[in-house]
């Protein structure tokens, strides 16, 4: 018997390639770090679409062990401490750890740019305003 999933409608055309996104992250999500995700308002001044933000508690991590990518329609945050052999602890509570966040982008998503400041690394995306575009199809007609 076969799986049943909510993309396998015959309406659906196309969308699996989606499906194996959303299974992929289903999977790879374990809760560190922390993150926020927030819209930012418009400004009337600016004259830019509707911008969101997400915001990465990254603690410990600096500039050079972080690394931003937007791979396809996914924006992938990686983070990768070393550990420094130099140094001789008496007692650890703080590891050095390995992350990899992953985010699925609407289409036309883009990314802006990232900063990282006080141990937070925040990425603004934008959105922008989808073209509405109307395609009249021609039906040829065979006897």
């Amino acid at each position: 018997m076969s799986r049943m999933t909510p993309f396998a409608s015959p309406l659906l055309l196309g969308f699996d390639a989606m499906e194996k996104t959303l299974e992929r992250i289903a999977k790879a999500s374990d809760g560190y770090p922390p993150y926020n995700i927030e819209r930012l308002r418009k400004d009337p001044a600016e004259n830019l679409p509707e911008r969101l933000r997400i915001t990465l508690a990254v603690a410990g991590f600096s500039e050079d062990e972080l690394d931003v990518t937007t791979e396809e329609n996914q924006l992938v945050i990686r983070g990768r401490q070393q550990d420094q052999p130099d140094r001789e602890y008496l007692y650890r509570g703080i590891a050095a750890r390995q992350f990899q966040r992953m985010f699925v982008l609407a289409e036309g998503m883009q990314v802006m740019g990232a900063t990282l400041r006080n141990g937070l690394l925040s990425v603004d995306l934008i959105r922008p305003e989808p073209e509405r575009m109307v395609r009249k199809i021609n039906i040829s007609v065979s006897n």
